[in-house]
């Protein structure tokens, strides 16, 4: 049987999660601001625990399934999103760049997945204007929900239905799974409110912030952080300081609008599910259940030291290797992902983008 691994490229943490045989035996979290000068320990702690069959790396806005080795500086452009003007700063998640450059080269068996763009379960209708509707880690928190709740409630993959709300250290964002397929989506930076990102820009402001909006705006305005400025190691203590109490509010009634948003392309979900940073504060949890217990009962998913989408990455490793998860990279119809991020747009303008 397979030994794989998984890669969540957060803007907290970097996790890594190593499955043998379809089980978790390593699990390791890298903060991710020490990683902005030097990626070598995720590199170095991969490699540690080796060897793999496949490692599912951290794809950013995502690619359909393209090995390590054939990837270029276009492919590198299309997971990044940087326009040529900041392409010598650090924009977006820290050390992502860096770490993409060093796996591409490691010699690891490395397999850059799709973002949920990129997947043909999601009508074309639905992608339209849209880039961000679910980066390539919320594909594979969204492959961990699929197994835990075939688990848990002893149906088929491929019978699932839930709503996904991925509410992580910067963004929050919102998948449809129905068949066991994501459908639909609300990404990080184009859906709702989260903790440091504004989410969904408003048209208006976006056209007046002109020449000063920067990849790193994206990860500014959010209800509890708008400046990357606080400390998110100590949830509990965040959630009970009186100074957040509207920012949670602002956060939480994002969440539950983006879920019954979503009711559209996944009328009867079994379950509203919660993962990301922010599942692991039971009194969020249990304040999404009251305002959305009407729709589905609402489930948090905490998998353990780390995180779900770096447990989900190495799940889709695994059903790529052909282990005991295959039948997941058929359900999520993995190796029918196509195209680019940018192959949507309709807008005027468009047409000039450049990524260098």
């Amino acid at each position: 049987m397979p030994r794989v691994a998984g890669v969540d490229p957060g803007t907290v943490s970097f996790d890594l999660c190593v499955l043998q045989d379809g089980e978790p035996v390593v699990e390791q979290v890298f903060e991710t601001g020490s990683l902005s000068e030097d990626s070598e320990p995720v590199l170095e702690g991969l490699q540690r625990h080796g060897p793999y069959d496949l490692v599912y790396g951290p794809s950013g806005y995502g690619l359909p399934l393209v090995a390590a080795a054939d990837v270029g500086e276009r492919e590198l452009a299309e997971m990044v999103l940087v326009r040529p003007d900041e392409a010598r700063a650090e924009a977006g998640v820290v050390g992502m760049r860096s770490l993409l450059r060093a796996l591409a080269r490691s010699g690891l068996p490395v397999v850059f997945g799709p973002g949920v763009i990129h997947l043909p379960s999601v009508p074309r209708h639905r992608k339209y204007n849209r880039i961000d509707l679910g980066t390539a880690d919320k594909v594979c928190a969204a492959a961990y929900a699929i197994v835990d709740q075939s688990v848990r409630r002893a149906i088929p993959p491929s019978e699932t239905a839930m709503v996904l709300l991925e509410l992580g250290g910067a963004f929050t964002a919102a998948l449809a799974i129905a068949g066991g397929q994501i459908v639909d989506g609300l990404g990080g930076s184009s859906g709702p409110l989260g903790v440091r990102g504004a989410g969904a820009l408003d048209g208006e402001l976006a056209y007046l912030l002109g020449p000063t909006l920067r990849k790193q705006t994206l990860f500014t305005g959010g209800a509890l952080d708008p400046t990357g400025a606080v400390q998110l190691s100590d949830l509990a203590a965040l959630w009970s300081a009186p100074k957040h109490a509207e920012g949670w509010t602002a956060l939480l009634e994002a969440a539950a609008k983006a879920a019954r948003a979503l009711l559209v392309s996944v009328p009867a979900p079994h379950e509203i599910v919660v993962s990301g940073r922010l599942a692991r504060v039971p009194e969020l949890v249990a304040a999404l259940d009251s305002s959305l217990g009407d729709v589905a009962p609402v489930i948090a998913l905490v998998p353990g030291r780390a995180s779900a989408a770096a447990h989900g990455g190495a799940l889709l490793a695994d059903a790529l290797a052909g282990g005991r998860n295959a039948l997941l990279a058929e359900v999520l119809r993995l190796r029918e992902s196509r195209g680019t991020a940018l192959d949507h747009l309709r807008v005027a303008g468009a047409e000039a983008i450049s990524l260098g």
